[in-house]
């Protein structure tokens, strides 16, 4: 990593990371402007280009940058201990809250892995590529309790419907937050939201109390 941009006052370097992933995630290496990123993040792109070699070296920057944090802040913090499906996605969407609060666009990260139009910057992607995070969607859903499932259900399929469901779901919360802008949004009724979501969840795939007995 670039230790110059490192270095920067974290206000001043979060407000140009956030604007170089938006960029680059809505339009692609290849069509982002180093003139817009500069611009949405409150520096001269003189300025920014003291931090920063060239709009390959900030792309390559961004990527690992969100990599390691995603890794570090999220993956890495899953607590794969707790064996409820339901609890366990609960917890999920309270650290994609805490990250989004900070970083907005953290989580169309996977959209800087598109192939470009410099060969230099593919290889480097797929140098990159090759590091697996520690956690993906489908270990999230892994090992954890089936028993209190209804009997007679697919357990499998229960799962795969929850998983979509539940990117669905993850959707209509991103959306929703950008329209309010993040950092001005009160998150209890999201999370309320979530509850909910799970509450509901829960009626159709778990055992009711006469089940249980």
């Amino acid at each position: 990593m670039m230790v110059k941009l490192l270095d920067l006052e974290p206000q001043r370097r979060d407000a140009l990371l956030n604007a170089a992933l938006r960029e680059f995630s809505l339009k692609g290496y290849d069509g982002a402007s180093t003139n817009t990123i500069a611009k949405e993040s409150g520096m001269s792109k003189a300025l920014m280009f003291h931090y920063v070699n060239s709009k390959q070296d900030l792309f390559l920057f961004v990527y690992d940058y969100f990599a390691e944090l995603l890794d570090t802040e999220y993956f890495d913090r899953m607590d794969l201990t707790e064996k409820d499906i339901f609890r366990r996605l609960r917890q999920s969407y309270l650290l994609q809250i805490e990250l989004l609060r900070q970083y907005p666009w953290i989580f169309e990260f996977n959209k800087l892995s598109a192939a470009t139009g410099s060969d230099e910057v593919n290889r480097e992607l797929k140098k990159r590529a090759r590091k697996k995070q520690s956690v993906c969607a489908a270990d999230i859903l892994a090992m954890t309790d089936d028993s209190p499932f209804r009997p007679g259900l697919d357990i499998a399929q229960c799962k795969q419907f929850i998983l979509w469901a539940n990117i669905g779901f993850t959707n209509d919360i991103l959306e929703e937050m950008r329209k309010s802008g993040y950092s001005a949004m009160d998150y209890a009724p999201i999370v309320e939201k979530i509850d909910g979501h799970f509450a509901e969840l829960r009626k159709i795939f778990y055992k009711t109390g006469k089940d249980r007995k």
